[in-house]
């Protein structure tokens, strides 16, 4: 997730709940108090500005944090049958199972209206500051919300054979079927050689993306060039940037941060999911 950071403060202690989400870092607005429906049976998490969202088992969504926008108060269309989320800065998104992006939050710059051609045959979505992306089952990427910087002008070479994508602030990010990294927007380019082939997953935090590669190995460029330490450099699973804080996740289920960041004790094993918002992480157990 991408966004100004809040003011600084203590660090509270992490709340860690057994079975559901493990959350740390800033707490102006309640991003870490996990609320009890995410204390178990929670499958993967989104963190946003200062929300963060939950998918359960059952297909449901909950929302806490921030909700000055109402990216927190979860609609009735993403109470079930939703299959992945995606949290912007002010707003959220979700996947129904039938292939629907369900949008809600702020939506100053349309980056919560959702258009017709994401009401069906998408596979993935990423939600970026103000603006949000879905990739078709057909590998095109669709994009809508803020476009000053270009952010949502979906180029020729994301039209078709896309496999993943991620949105930052003034730019977005797709996996081109040849594995490379595919950026458009500002702040994002040029693509470094490590990151023009074999890679499976992105990411995209403030000004900066991060990559996965088919083989574990991950790589950093933008704004927050650095690169991930020694422990994250293989045998990596997931990833997700942030705001200061880059997350690795291990096969081992360990999570590492890089260039920022102290994570709890109980992120060091049986981790299965991640995701790093503006000053504030979660983790699934």
């Amino acid at each position: 997730m991408v966004a100004v950071a809040p003011a600084a403060s203590a660090t509270p202690e992490p709340r860690v709940l057994a079975g559901g989400v493990i959350a740390w870092g800033y707490n102006g607005s309640g991003q870490t108090d996990v609320p009890a429906e995410a204390t178990s049976d929670v499958v993967t998490v989104a963190a946003g500005g200062a929300h963060g969202l939950a998918l359960r088992t059952d297909g449901r969504v909950v929302g806490w944090g921030s909700n000055d926008s109402g990216q927190a108060t979860v609609p009735a269309g993403a109470q079930s049958g939703i299959t992945a989320i995606s949290a912007g800065f002010l707003h959220s998104l979700a996947l129904s199972n039938d292939g629907r992006v369900i949008a809600w939050g702020a939506n100053s710059s349309g980056q919560s209206t959702v258009p017709a051609e994401a009401q069906s045959g998408v596979k993935a979505i990423a939600a970026g500051y103000y603006h949000s992306l879905a990739l078709k089952n057909d590998g095109r990427v669709i994009a809508w919300g803020l476009n000053d910087s270009g952010q949502a002008t979906v180029p020729a070479g994301a039209q078709s054979g896309v496999t993943a994508i991620a949105g930052e602030w003034f730019s977005s990010a797709a996996v081109t079927a040849s594995g490379g990294v595919l950026t458009w927007g500002t702040g994002t380019s040029p693509v470094p050689p490590e990151a023009s082939s074999g890679v499976v997953a992105i990411s995209a935090g403030t000004g900066h993306i991060v990559a996965l590669t088919g083989s574990g190995n991950v790589v950093a460029w933008g704004d927050q060039s650095d690169q991930p330490p020694p422990d994250a450099a293989s045998g990596v699973t997931a990833i997700s940037a942030g705001h200061t804080e880059n997350l690795a996740l291990k096969s081992d289920g360990k999570v590492v941060a890089w260039p920022e960041g102290t994570l709890p004790p109980e992120t060091q094993s049986g981790v299965i999911a991640i995701a790093s918002g503006v000053d504030f992480g979660l983790a699934v157990k």
